[in-house]
């Protein structure tokens, strides 16, 4: 007979796009500067925590739609790292309507709302900062994976978002504070696609990395997406949209400077449909390489952003437009009591 269920915990938390300044908030850059956009949709978790019966497994997940090893294994990680007491037993249910491997911040938003929701088990509180930290841990000491700390800060802290990396991996989120018609402008010209499969650029990415940390903190490369993220914070404030759809440009451009390889050909060919349909601009998500997905930043015209995206879907069937919406909130965590059926 399958135990009680005593609590039911729920958390979110957002996803992002538009991540100028990428690369730039990782440990061979030691400092760096970042601008990135939170959205849904979310990464969902909800735990379902009775008393353990017995030699039963006391962890059940159910990742419903983190087909990949990564997933898993991140999952494991983030588990062991939370401590679940020895007398609960709890089944983690997990979804997003994310695209695994679209270089969105996933698996990130997975491990801080995981946190999240595993840290109302044991006694204090973590705050969502302290989460983003715990979060990049696992995955770059348990796990030793490269990871640079913004996608797991947007994760916990959502809305829009300038970080400074003083001193890698301590950074300060400052709120990029616009009023609520500019962000709905902005939300109204943002489109996602993703390129129908899982980025996959180990090597490539390995590649930049070695250059990268031979050629110093402050080289060109790494300062070019630094200008990147200020240009973009600067351009939202003022509510200048040919201004962030340059700063974008110049971001993907700089992007494709580290290896020709990082902006994929796949990128390429719906960039250039977005640049024949006057987008303003466009970002190739996350660090680059093959798969993945692009941030579009659309025109005044709502129709021909329409005509764009129904081009993109039709030059390959593996491509396809992710809704998406602003997210004002980052990590949030709730309870309910179980209710009957």
């Amino acid at each position: 007979m399958r135990p009680r269920v005593s609590r039911l915990i729920n958390s979110t938390a957002p996803i992002r796009v538009c991540d100028n300044g990428g690369w730039t908030d990782t440990w061979f850059a030691r400092h760096g500067k970042v601008f990135q956009i939170a959205v849904r949709p979310h990464v969902e978790v909800q735990l379902e925590v009775s008393r353990r019966d017995g030699d039963k497994p006391q962890i059940i997940v159910n990742a419903e739609n983190l087909e990949e090893s990564r997933g898993d294994s991140l999952i494991e990680a983030v588990i062991e790292r939370a401590r679940v007491p020895e007398d609960l037993a709890v089944k983690v249910n997990i979804f997003s309507e994310a695209p695994v491997g679209a270089s969105t911040g996933t698996s990130a938003s997975v491990s801080v709302a995981l946190l999240g929701a595993l840290d109302r088990l044991t006694p204090g509180r973590a705050t969502p900062h302290e989460l983003a930290y715990l979060a990049h841990a696992v995955e770059t000491e348990a796990l030793g994976r490269q990871s640079g700390i913004q996608d797991q800060l947007c994760a916990a802290h959502g809305g829009v978002n300038y970080i400074e990396i003083d001193s890698y991996p301590h950074a300060r989120v400052l709120p990029v504070e616009v009023s609520d018609e500019l962000l709905w402008e902005l939300e109204r010209r943002l489109s996602l696609v993703y390129l129908g499969k899982a980025h996959s650029s180990s090597g490539v990415h390995e590649k930049v990395i070695r250059e990268l940390s031979d050629s110093g903190p402050d080289c060109a490369q790494l300062e070019d997406l630094r200008r990147a993220a200020e240009a973009s914070r600067d351009a939202l404030l003022s509510g200048d949209f040919d201004a962030l759809g340059r700063a974008m440009t110049e971001n993907t451009e700089a992007q494709s400077r580290l290896h020709p390889d990082v902006v994929g050909r796949d990128a390429a060919r719906v960039i250039d449909i977005a640049r024949r349909h006057g987008a303003r601009g466009w970002k190739l998500n996350g660090a680059g390489g093959e798969g993945g997905s692009v941030t579009i930043l659309g025109g005044t015209s709502s129709r021909q952003t329409r005509m764009m995206l129904r081009e993109v879907e039709a030059a390959d069937p593996l491509f396809r437009r992710v809704p998406i919406s602003f997210s004002p909130h980052g990590l949030r965590v709730w309870e309910r009591e179980p209710e009957g059926g």
